[in-house]
């Protein structure tokens, strides 16, 4: 574990290989990057340096409840400059759930910085749409109008980021509430802005414009709906899927920590994807 000042923020992170071609692999939610860790090693023992890290605002990362710009957007930045002050000039941006979002977001803002994109369970559909909003932000607006900052604090992702950086309560617990509600209301509102299929927040028109070498693995939740996944690597120019041994379950989420038996199958797959997709790139082939 390692700490990095990123535009002011002390950013968690930790690395995993020691050279080789730069990988970041985002974790979905609010959550920490503890559980992309053995799938980040698998990954790293093939020849690569993957950065693992938390974002602002989850894990162990600092708590800044401020910014124009969309928190998925400001993740995204905050990422890239994380790489350029670990040496990298270049990297493959990866993910599930909201950080399959974010790499796509990743490449969209800085599309000379990103080799190529790793994604998995992808979101998008009218469940999640419907789920990720009140997962994401509702539910804090709503405590800090009902009982401040004590009751954004008493929440259970809010408890899990104080227990992993007990300074997250002394800065919330400072913030006026009127001032988070606005934040939080203004984030919300950006992120229910774009449509809701097939990937959330991001427009059909916008994945046909990607040109970069991309790979898909179809989660298999409401959430995380396989049909999501392949429509989007239907709309991507050139993108490849990746399919489990998996169906989709009538549930609302599936934890990515329930996939670890498939971890050498997703790190065989994005591997030999990022081989392929060099070897290309060094033979002159067009991608």
């Amino acid at each position: 574990m390692a700490i990095a000042h990123v535009r002011g923020v002390r950013i968690n992170h930790e690395v995993l290989g020691t050279q080789g071609p730069w990988v970041a692999l985002v974790t979905g939610g609010r959550r920490g990057y503890e559980e992309f860790v053995s799938l980040a090693g698998r990954i790293a023992r093939e020849g690569y340096r993957v950065l693992l890290h938390d974002r602002r605002n989850t894990g162990a990362s600092e708590v800044v409840i401020e910014g124009e710009d969309g928190e998925e957007q400001i993740w995204a930045d905050d990422l890239v400059i994380l790489l350029k002050q670990l040496g990298a000039t270049s990297a493959w941006i990866g993910g599930g759930s909201s950080g399959a979002r974010i790499s796509m977001l990743t490449y969209m803002r800085h599309p000379e910085f990103v080799r190529g994109l790793l994604l998995m369970r992808v979101t998008g559909g009218d469940f999640a749409a419907g789920r990720l909003p009140e997962m994401y932000y509702a539910q804090f607006i709503r405590a800090a109008q009902t009982g401040g900052m004590a009751a954004v604090c008493a929440t259970e992702q809010v408890r899990e980021r104080i227990a992993a950086n007990p300074s997250t309560g002394e800065r919330l617990m400072a913030m006026d509430p009127a001032r988070y509600i606005a934040v939080m209301s203004h984030w919300l509102e950006i992120f229910t802005s774009g449509p809701k299929a097939p990937v959330m927040g991001i427009t059909e028109a916008e994945l046909r414009a990607f040109r970069v070498p991309t790979i898909i693995i179809p989660g298999n939740d409401m959430t995380h709906a396989s049909a999501s996944s392949m429509a989007a690597q239907k709309l991507i120019p050139g993108a490849e899927l990746f399919a489990l041994p998996i169906t989709d379950q009538d549930i609302p989420l599936i934890p990515f920590t329930q996939w670890a038996e498939h971890e050498p199958a997703i790190a065989g797959a994005y591997v030999d994807f990022m081989r392929r997709t060099e070897l290309q790139t060094t033979s002159g082939e067009t991608i």
